[in-house]
Order: C-alpha cells, then sequence, then structure tokens
C-alpha cells in the first residue's frame, strides 16, 4: 500500500512540474525567407520599390526577403498569388491602387475582393503619374498633344503599363477633361511602353514617376506634367495637369505591403514597425525619391483605412470612364 501511495505522489509531483512548464513557444519570426510577390515585371515602378524593400529589409533588419515577379493582367495576377497564399507571415505582396482599388471595379470578374481577401500592412510611398514623350518629339508641351489630338483625334497614342491600372486610366480621364481622344495602347509593363516612346513608336507615355525618372534624368524622355495635385518634389520644375488649365486634377498612385487575410496581427505588426524604421532612414528616403516616390509611414489601419477610402473613390472613377475588362 505504501508502496502504491508512494508511487501516486511522484506521479502527482510529475504532472504538476510538467504544468508548470511554459509551453513550447514558435520559432522567433521570420524562422525563414519571406517572399515578396512583385505583380509587374522587372524595371517597373513597383519592381523598383519592391527591391529596395526587400534589400533594405535583408541588410538592416537582418531578414531575408525574395522579389518573385508574378506579372500580367494589370498586376491582378501576382495578388490573386498573394490571395491564395497561406497567411504564415512569409509571403507578402506590393499592392498598389492599379490592382486594388482600380480593377475590382474595371474588371467583370476577378478572383479576389482586397477588402475581404488581405490586410494592409505597410504604406510603402506615393507618386504622381507622369505624362512624357520623348526628347525628339514633337509635342513640347501638354498643350501641344491638346492641339494635336483636336486636330486629329485618335491618332496621337500614348502607352501604359497595361489595361485597367490607375495610369491608363489616368489616360482616360486627362480625355475627359481636356475633351480630346487619345489612342491608348497598352503593354505588359511599364519597360516595353518606354522602349517604343524612346524610340518614337508611341508618342507618349504615361508612366508612374518611378519607372521613367531614370530616362528623365538622362534626358532621354521630356516630361509634360505631372498628374498630382502638387509638383513633385523629384521633378519641381514640371508642371501640374491642373496648373495647365484643368482644375482640381489630381490621380495619384501608393504602393503597400499586403498579407493574405488571417495572417496573425504580431506578425503584421512585427512587419510594419519594421518597415516603418526602413522608410525614417535617410538613405532610404533618397533611395526613394531617387525614384519619383515619396515616403509615407502608416500604421496596419491607417492604411487600411486609406485603401477602403479609394477603393469607394474609384468605383465612381472608373464607371464614369466607361472603361470595362474582361
Amino acid at each position: 500500500m505504501l508502496k502504491k501511495i508512494v508511487s501516486l505522489a511522484l506521479l502527482a509531483c510529475t504532472l504538476t512540474a510538467a504544468q508548470a512548464q511554459p509551453a513550447p513557444q514558435p520559432s522567433a519570426y521570420p524562422a525563414r525567407p519571406i517572399r515578396l510577390i512583385v505583380p509587374f515585371p522587372p524595371g517597373g515602378g513597383t519592381d523598383i520599390l519592391s527591391r529596395l524593400v526587400a534589400n533594405k529589409l535583408t541588410e538592416v533588419s537582418k531578414w531575408t526577403v525574395v522579389a518573385d515577379n508574378r506579372s500580367g493582367a494589370g498586376g491582378t495576377i501576382g495578388i490573386a498569388e498573394a490571395v491564395r497564399a497561406l497567411p504564415t507571415g512569409y509571403d507578402m505582396v506590393m499592392g498598389q491602387k492599379d490592382n486594388l482599388v482600380v480593377a475590382p471595379w474595371l474588371y467583370k470578374s476577378l478572383s479576389y475582393d482586397p477588402i475581404r481577401d488581405l490586410v494592409a500592412v505597410a504604406h510603402v510611398a506615393y507618386t504622381p503619374v507622369v505624362i512624357v514623350t520623348g526628347v525628339n518629339s514633337r509635342f513640347k508641351t501638354l498643350a501641344d498633344v491638346v492641339a494635336a489630338a483636336r486636330a486629329a483625334p485618335d491618332q496621337i497614342t500614348y502607352g501604359s503599363p497595361g489595361n485597367g491600372t490607375t495610369i491608363h486610366l489616368a489616360g482616360e480621364i486627362f480625355n475627359t477633361a481636356a475633351g480630346i481622344k487619345l489612342r491608348h495602347i497598352p503593354y505588359k509593363g511599364s519597360n516595353p511602353a518606354m522602349m517604343d516612346v524612346l524610340a518614337g513608336t508611341v508618342d507618349l507615355m504615361v508612366s508612374s514617376l518611378p519607372s521613367a525618372i531614370g530616362q528623365l534624368k538622362t534626358g532621354k524622355l521630356r516630361a509634360l506634367a505631372v498628374t498630382s495635385a502638387r509638383r513633385s518634389t523629384s521633378l519641381p520644375e514640371v508642371p501640374t495637369v491642373a496648373e495647365m488649365g484643368y482644375k482640381d486634377f489630381d490621380v495619384s498612385t501608393w504602393y503597400g505591403l499586403f498579407m493574405p487575410a488571417g495572417t496573425p496581427r504580431d506578425i503584421v505588426a512585427a512587419v510594419n514597425a519594421e518597415v516603418n524604421k526602413l522608410l525614417a532612414l535617410p538613405d532610404m528616403q533618397a533611395a526613394i525619391q531617387a525614384q519619383g516616390g515619396e515616403t509615407q509611414a502608416m500604421t496596419p489601419g491607417q492604411f487600411s483605412a486609406l485603401l477602403k477610402t479609394d477603393y469607394d473613390k474609384w468605383r465612381g472613377i472608373v464607371k464614369a470612364s466607361g472603361a470595362t475588362l474582361e
């Protein structure tokens, strides 16, 4: 009997000690490389900013972040891939207005709902859209373009990174504001469109500033106007479309990191904190400004609110444009 009592006592002590031990903790995040999906081809504005963020996180935070280009359909293919990923914190995507607040109203059938299927993690930068032409082009000012388009409707061409992008619609909104008809030529990304405007195959390009800034600095492109409400700090000498007589014209875009819905809040907070640290670094600010963007740190809540506001706003803009895509 005594032996049984001792055995039971020892068992009780063992169970109590086991219960007192803390539960096994998961490995510190991130325990493996993080994939950053880039929904546009290499060389464009989204790709440039994505790689700046990936490289700086790897350098400063000692995380391993790998950029992975998944382009097509105005950026919607890359976003859809991020939505399908497991919400573990090891897949994120660089999204922007094009594929998150314009595409849902433009495409008749889209596989994702940005509000429901993604969580806003960290706002990275915002940038105006710029209207450019080749340095040898006959167009010296935006007024020259308008005069030529009125004389020859649907003959003056402009390229964009693709149907349904904010950049494409900036051109359509300008058509409406100026009462003209420029003919849109969609490309699969900024680089092929840039090559054709440099070659003179298309007359103009409507571009994100990060995609065009390099060619502008080398003097191969001429900027006719920026589409934001105020002048860009990267191109302070270039007038806004509003300054050219089109009151209240304001089209700009933003870039930011998103993860699949259901990603743990502590992981979202951790990534947000690290990205915001990077955005406060003078060299990171200078690097983004050199690409035509401006840094703007936000909390996940602030970024989510921006997404929802623009999502509602662009519903009306797309409807007014009459644009639709399959």
